[in-house]
């Protein structure tokens, strides 16, 4: 029983422990990289039990983790911390077999450590460790236990469609843009190679784990979709046949288990009991299998379809193209014209602004979303942020100011010639386009 687990850590974590020895530095060999570490132990002769700690998505080195590592210590835990890989790591490559791999050289090195007990070495990951830790428990009977925080029970881009959706919704955000955020980015993403392990499935890899499981969720996680995640767990491991595992739900608790008010924000502090639990369990409090109820999310994570041929990215970035330099041509070519005055001047300008702000602009503010700005959305009028306000409304203008354009080009003897075909001709292929981005769509 989780009750049972607390309890024990109160006598584990307050008993007299000696406080965590000196920093111990060590290296280690993965794929040709060498990697660097600390080990936080405790003092005494041992031999104690030891965790390698996973790292989160992102750049991370030993010290990102060693208010938790000194903790464990003091609970009677060795911990090795280690600077993430920069090599093959980046935000549009990495592996998660090869950090898997990482972290087994890791717990190699640990088991090795004077003081250490071989058989009792396990990892911890923390949100896409919790992917990692359980593949490298999963390779390897090297690694006696598996802790994982804030982990995952769906692929990548499934979870970063969630997390994309509600921190836009929490922030106001409804419409064309969130779908077009959460859903047709990810897939484009997805499906040009630029979301690394986009599809990594960890159901497959928790049926083979068959060791000892301690999965931790805060109650507030806005980054996965811990109600989903707590009921995977549970039902794989179930029907793996492992029934060594206790899952663990923190009330008032964000993605990393720190203390919060809503899940967005980040107080001082770990969730109460969180720590201590993990230094009873690694210790071997253990009882029979218990989970916490899944925790209610605002919305359930939804599988991304495969991308049609026509929303391929060398496809949309083809429609793009011609659009745009449909709609530079017209002002370009303006400035070799000896005459003063053409036909269809004033709706043909229009078109070709909007059309050239609607285009450039949204490469431009796609590109900031992509990179974050969608955890952030900003001031929000009807349902958009102010930039998506002010696209649409371009998408819109390039749509009447077309309209006009195309019946005066028809009504008149003298109709522009190449210029204003060529014009037209992008905003054919800018309608849908535009439709597919969202920019046309309520």
């Amino acid at each position: 029983m989780i009750g049972a687990l607390l309890a024990a850590a109160v006598v584990v974590v307050s008993s007299p422990v000696p406080a965590a020895a000196p920093a111990g530095d060590v290296s280690f060999t993965s794929h040709g990289v060498t990697l660097h570490g600390t080990v936080v132990a405790p003092e005494g002769d041992g031999p104690a039990p030891g965790i390698v700690m996973v790292h989160g998505s992102g750049e991370h080195d030993r010290d990102d983790y060693r208010t938790e590592a000194e903790a464990f210590a003091k609970a009677g835990i060795a911990t090795l911390i280690y600077d993430k890989r920069t090599e093959g790591y980046s935000l549009f490559e990495r592996n998660y077999s090869v950090l898997a791999d990482d972290a087994l050289a890791a717990v190699r090195a640990l088991r090795s450590r004077p003081g250490v007990d071989p058989a009792r070495v396990g990892v911890w990951g923390l949100s896409e460790g919790g992917w990692v830790a359980p593949l490298a428990a999963s390779k390897s009977k090297d690694v006696a236990f598996a802790v994982t925080v804030g982990a995952n029970g769906v692929s990548p881009d499934r979870q970063q469609s969630w997390a994309f959706e509600t921190y836009l919704r929490r922030g106001g955000v409804t419409g064309s843009m969130v779908d077009m955020v959460a859903s047709t980015n990810m897939r484009t993403l997805a499906g040009a190679g630029a979301f690394p392990e986009a599809g990594y499935d960890p159901v497959p890899v928790l049926e083979k784990v068959r060791q000892p499981v301690l999965g931790l969720w805060g109650e507030l996680d806005r980054l996965t979709p811990p109600g989903e995640a707590v009921r995977i767990f549970r039902e794989t491991l179930e029907r793996a046949g492992n029934r060594q595992y206790t899952l663990k739900v923190f009330p008032q608790a964000q993605h990393g288990l720190r203390r919060t008010t809503d899940g967005f924000d980040k107080l001082d502090g770990f969730a109460p009991g969180y720590l201590d639990l993990v230094g009873a369990w690694v210790n071997g409090v253990r009882n029979e299998p218990s989970a916490d109820p899944p925790p209610p999310q605002a919305s359930q994570s939804v599988a991304l379809a495969p991308l049609a041929w026509y929303e391929a990215p060398w496809v949309q970035i083809g429609v793009w193209a011609l659009a745009l330099l449909a709609f530079a041509a017209y002002p370009v070519t303006a400035l070799f014209r000896r005459r003063k005055e053409v036909p269809l001047a004033r709706p043909a300008r229009w078109l070709a602004s909007t059309g050239l702000l609607a285009t450039a602009g949204f490469l431009v503010y796609y590109t900031a979303l992509t990179m974050g700005a969608a955890m952030a959305p900003g001031p929000v009028l009807f349902g958009r942020t102010l930039p998506w306000l002010a696209l649409q409304l371009a998408a819109i203008g390039v749509v009447i100011a077309g309209v006009v354009t195309a019946v005066s080009w028809w009504r008149k003897k003298e109709r522009g010639g190449v210029r204003v075909g060529l014009l037209l001709a992008g905003a054919v292929l800018f309608v849908p386009w535009a439709v597919h981005w969202g920019l046309l769509v309520p």
